[in-house]
């Protein structure tokens, strides 16, 4: 292939079919590419590293501490000062006990000690591209030459085809081949920390968001489970990892209100001291001149006005800011609020505006069960986090789950059909595995349904597991009391007589509502199995609809019962004729605490806004629920952003409250947009994707819990709790701070 022939890059590889991708960058998805062909691709893409631009050298940083204007000023003084003591020691001029060169020693020493404050702060060179890189897989397992080999990840090149399994790091950004059952967690480009269930053979529109591309992998994201072949689209900068650390180098901390200020001030006091210094040296050569005197009492006329000329600057005042800062942090560490730049204190008292990210900041990060569907009637389902603890409440009131059998029938498969385990550590109710997984079995734990009891009754034979063409999985578990010849109902639980009938073992299904519903031929009621109608089938329908417009994840539920353990691989012919059972829906679930940040943060003329990466519906519904946004607001998608120019968005910005599925150079947009407005903007996340926002923002906040070292690299502050109320409370003393 010559050099005139290389594959031109695209940005929108996922809206092209597998074979037109392959054809565009003229590769081979069975053999891959040849050794010529790796050199001359790696020739004109070079190597799939991160490149740093040239930052700043300590000395530049150094020399840099001197450019204030008062400070220039100062160093002018001392140095003529020092001159007129040079000339008058020259010529014995100076008077008895007069130490030489003492202003200029003194001046100095100020500036130079105003110097080094500056330059400690500064010095810090920023870590987030270092850390940015530790997200690059080390190697990477890719086909050329029709043989499979393991590669270092930097010498992979676009046309590769890399080869992906559960726990890999992906090192580069691809267009899917084919895959079995992936799942990759993108949390470190969408901020979103649910797995994504990726496929190969879709094709998707060009505007198509970030985290809407289930047929494209990219660089630092992980491999959950499954496997995949992946042709190699985009390595190195081109990347969108490498597009973040891009972002990260060409944004400018802007000045704090406080350095900006003092800009102002010193401005005014030089030009005031210049005019000062020409008013007294004039004035004093035009009475000499008009005396007869000459220019005999020049020197002490320049003594006079230097005097007068440093007397104007406060040159303590540096000092005094940097030791009230210091005082400012210390306060905020028991707000559990780490200030990592000293100016963030005073800027936290500016704030106008509080961009947050949603996933952990606004809500708890766990999914909670929020609401049961079944027999026509929706439940609201009461507690907090992972916690076993809650009530069903219908029409308000609470509900006895006795009278509700097919309740208890529902939550069965919550706790069986489920790879996640509730444990309790030290004190606190946590999950090993599956968020979503987590919110089933402490659900089916608020009914007193205990996953470890229900092991034992219905343990597990076979499995069809997740996958993504499918969007459900069934466990098939058999009856412990028929097993041992118990063949008596009455040794059977009562939740699951309706099931047993005559057969052996039990089949669980979850999954997909829509995808779930049409395998069932019937309905779980009361305790018995009955034919399902086209009525019930369209209630099951209207009611998952309403449950996904309140923002909630929905799940459906089914079983069937088995004379024997279906083969491996007949999930098409096994998940068939089910018995419907209902519907859950889940959310990560509010902060409480955060309704009262939000009205205190009204209060004090602050204005919340929500930027995440998440659905619409489901920011939305966070959103009016913590009082950032009211019902019928508008939410601006990324989709919608990419569509507005600078100009445009910036007419939005005061008006829009809610930012969905939006991408790092949106958040980026969005932050800049609200400061030409005048804004003075606090930014808090967590992830990759939050790094150049929080860079750009006159205070960039990262989750200490939660948050990935690039974020907390580009920060000017960290919340040690990862919580909005921390914000609002450090915000208090930084107006103490300002004030």
């Amino acid at each position: 292939m010559s050099a005139h022939s290389l594959p031109k890059a695209t940005k929108h590889w996922h809206s092209l079919a597998v074979d037109k991708a392959l054809e565009m960058l003229d590769s081979d998805a069975n053999n891959g590419l040849t050794s010529p062909e790796v050199e001359q691709r790696r020739q004109k893409y070079g190597t799939n590293e991160l490149e740093e631009n040239g930052g700043r050298s300590p000395w530049q940083i150094l020399l840099d501490q001197f450019t204030n204007i008062m400070l220039l000023m100062l160093i002018a003084v001392a140095l003529i000062s020092g001159f007129l003591d040079l000339m008058a020691l020259s010529r014995g001029a100076l008077k008895a006990g007069e130490v030489p060169f003492k202003d200029t020693i003194a001046i100095m020493a100020i500036v130079i000690l105003n110097g080094i404050l500056g330059y400690v702060q500064e010095s810090r060179a920023e870590k987030a591209l270092a850390a940015l890189k530790k997200l690059s897989s080390p190697s990477v397992r890719v086909l050329r030459d029709g043989k499979l080999g393991d590669i270092a990840a930097k010498d992979l090149v676009p046309g590769d085809i890399m080869l992906l399994e559960a726990g890999v790091q992906i090192a580069a950004d691809g267009r899917l081949i084919e895959q079995s059952n992936l799942q990759v967690r993108e949390s470190a480009l969408t901020g979103e920390a649910e797995a994504v269930n990726k496929q190969a053979i879709i094709t998707l529109p060009e505007d198509a968001a970030l985290g809407d591309r289930l047929n494209s992998v990219f660089q630092g994201t992980e491999v959950v489970q499954g496997r995949a072949k992946v042709l190699v689209t985009n390595t190195g900068m081109t990347t969108e990892l490498g597009k973040i650390a891009t972002m990260l180098q060409s944004v400018d901390g802007e000045p704090t209100p406080l350095q900006q200020r003092m800009t102002q001030l010193g401005n005014v006091l030089v030009s005031g001291s210049l005019i000062l210094v020409a008013i007294v040296v004039g004035g004093g050569l035009i009475h000499d001149l008009t005396q007869g005197i000459g220019w005999k009492n020049l020197q002490e006329l320049v003594e006079v006005s230097l005097s007068m000329a440093v007397a104007v600057v406060p040159e303590g005042l540096p000092a005094v800011i940097t030791v009230t800062l210091a005082l400012g942090t210390q306060r905020m560490v028991k707000h559990n609020a780490l200030i990592r730049k000293l100016p963030a204190v005073e800027t936290l008292g500016s704030v106008t505006t509080i961009c947050s990210d949603k996933t952990g900041t606004l809500t708890q990060n766990k999914m909670v069960v929020q609401s049961v569907y079944t027999n026509n009637s929706t439940f609201r389902v009461s507690g907090d986090g992972y916690t076993p603890i809650g009530d069903f409440h219908l029409h308000g009131k609470k509900a006895s789950l006795d009278e509700f059998p097919e309740i208890s029938a529902l939550l069965v498969p919550c706790a069986v059909c489920n790879d996640a385990v509730l444990q309790q550590q030290q004190g606190q109710w946590a999950i090993l595995g599956d968020p979503t997984e987590g919110a089933l079995v402490t659900l089916a734990g608020k009914a007193g349904i205990e996953q470890d009891q229900w092991y034992s009754k219905l343990p597990r034979v076979a499995e069809f597991p997740f996958s993504s063409e499918r969007k459900r999985m069934s466990v098939i578990c058999q009856i412990e009391a028929v097993a041992t010849g118990e063949s008596s109902l009455t040794a059977i639980d009562p939740a699951i007589i309706g099931f047993v009938e005559s057969e052996k073992y039990l089949m669980f299904t979850k999954g997909s509502p829509e995808l779930t519903l049409e395998r069932c031929t019937k309905i779980h009621l009361g305790d018995k199995a009955v034919l399902i109608n086209a009525e019930q089938r369209s209630q099951i329908l209207v009611a998952n609809d309403q449950m996904a417009g309140q923002g909630l994840r929905v799940l459906g539920f089914a079983y069937k019962p088995l004379r024997e353990v279906p083969a491996d691989g007949s999930e098409d012919i096994s998940e068939v004729d089910l018995v419907w059972l209902g519907l859950v829906g889940m959310l990560d679930a509010p902060r409480p605490e955060v309704r009262a940040a939000v009205e205190e943060c009204r209060h004090a003329g602050i204005r919340p806004v929500m930027i995440t990466g998440d659905h619409q519906l489901t920011a939305q519904a966070i959103a009016i629920d913590l009082g950032i946004a009211q019902k019928g607001d508008r939410v601006l998608t990324g989709k919608e952003l990419q569509l507005l120019s600078d100009q445009e968005l910036e007419a939005q910005v005061d008006l829009v409250s809610i930012y969905a599925r939006v991408s790092p150079e949106h958040k980026l947009r969005i932050v800049q947009a609200l400061q030409r407005r005048g804004r003075f903007v606090a930014m808090t996340g967590d992830g990759v994707n939050d790094a150049p926002a929080l860079k750009q923002a006159d205070i960039g906040i990262a989750m200490g819990i939660t948050g990935t070292d690039v974020s907390k690299e580009a920060s000017d502050m960290i919340l040690l709790d990862d919580n909005f109320a921390t914000i609002v409370a450090a915000t208090k003393e930084g107006r103490v701070v300002y004030t």
